[in-house]
């Protein structure tokens, strides 16, 4: 029971992150105005190259501890660079916390896989 329950957790896991990093391909030019950095497009297709590469990796459990500690620190650049600077701003600040709690609950399911992974 316990390998079922894991493997079914992993891809519950690892799915969105797969179609997250999908969704950075189909749009990445409305996310463009979000990078904090110049050549905003660029930053979005290799943060979704990242997600997806990150997902496929868990899912098929190779470099995956890697993956997931790289995909952690990933989303807490997302935090302090993406979320934080939007709760400064009236209009974006309950939108802005829903991402960053939703991140930081990513973020240490990703660090938590990390520190458990046995590749």
């Amino acid at each position: 029971m316990k390998a079922l329950t894991t493997t079914v957790a992993r891809y519950l896991y690892a799915i969105p992150f797969v179609i997250f990093g999908l969704f950075h391909f189909m749009n990445a030019g409305k996310m463009a105005p979000m990078v904090p950095l110049p050549g905003g497009v660029f930053w979005i297709y290799l943060t979704g190259l990242g997600l997806v590469a990150a997902g496929i990796s868990i899912i098929i459990q190779k470099r995956a501890k890697l993956a997931a500690l790289l995909l952690g620190i990933m989303l807490l650049i997302f935090i302090l660079t993406i979320h934080l600077p939007g709760l400064m701003n009236e209009a974006t600040m309950q939108t802005s916390m829903m991402n960053l709690l939703k991140d930081m609950a990513l973020m240490g399911a990703a660090f938590t896989y990390s520190g458990l992974a046995t590749d």
